[in-house]
């Protein structure tokens, strides 16, 4: 039997025993990542800032590995058009891989949608990622332990412990996991860490040319991250789940979920 198998039948043996296998310590992130006490990784999104350009999500794909016309992605962005008379229509064609160039509104099976000018009464877009929840619901449901937070609150998945069951996809309140095409095992950003982890940049907010994406230490008084978000007035996607999303939004509107 191979392991990803028997690890598989065994969880869900233990799930029919009522025992988590969760609440085992398979992982500890405090020995595989150096603990750092100083660190806590945070993410600033300015919605007045992003354009709908489309090049963060192309960035995102080419740097993980995300197959390109896979309509799956770490990270994407949506448009929101607010009518006058209050309806809402939203829409995010590959994940605004190939930006917003057109008018029409992409509303899946029933077609394009177009709005007239002189009904919108705001129209923006917001990108999204996965939020790092300082309380990831994602890392509760997981039953082998391969969905972790290492010590500077960075999510992780450990593709050699997940064994596919799709729990933590579906505990994820935002949306933001999926099954990867090639390697079938869950998925989603990791704030490139891989990168950030060694100095560097994530690629979405390498990539963005407006500065509407930003990534910093939230221990550091002095870095800009935490500065805009003891200075200006910010948001969190679906607060009232309680699981403390460590991606912060500028503009961020009350009709966006």
């Amino acid at each position: 039997m191979k392991r990803r198998e028997f690890l598989k039948s065994t969880a869900v043996f233990v799930a029919g025993a009522s025992i988590s296998v969760s609440a085992l310590d398979f992982i500890d992130p405090k020995e595989i990542l150096a603990a750092n006490p100083d660190l806590r990784w945070g993410f600033l999104v300015d919605t007045h800032k992003c354009v709908g350009c489309g090049f963060c999500v192309k960035a995102c794909k080419i740097e993980n590995d995300i197959p390109y016309d896979a309509n799956v992605t770490r990270t994407w962005v949506e448009r929101y058009v607010i009518k006058k008379d209050g309806d809402v229509v939203m829409d995010s064609p590959k994940g605004a891989r190939d930006g917003y160039t057109s008018k029409l509104l992409d509303q899946n099976h029933s077609g394009m949608l177009q709005v007239p000018d002189e009904e919108i009464a705001q129209a923006f877009f917001v990108p999204k990622l996965c939020n790092h929840c300082a309380t990831p619901a994602c890392v509760q449901v997981c039953p082998v332990g391969a969905t972790y937070q290492a010590a500077d609150g960075v999510v992780l998945i450990d593709r050699t412990w997940c064994i596919g069951c799709g729990y933590c996809i579906m505990g994820c309140p935002y949306g933001v996991r999926f099954f990867h095409p090639v390697e079938h095992v869950a998925d989603k950003c990791t704030f490139c860490y891989h990168r950030i982890s060694k100095g560097g940049n994530t690629a979405c907010a390498q990539a963005c040319p407006n500065g509407a994406r930003r990534i910093g230490n939230l221990k550091d008084p002095n870095d800009p991250v935490t500065v805009a978000l003891m200075t200006q007035r910010v948001g969190v996607l679906r607060d009232e789940y309680g699981t403390k999303p460590q991606v912060f939004y500028l503009g961020l509107n009350k009709e966006v979920r």
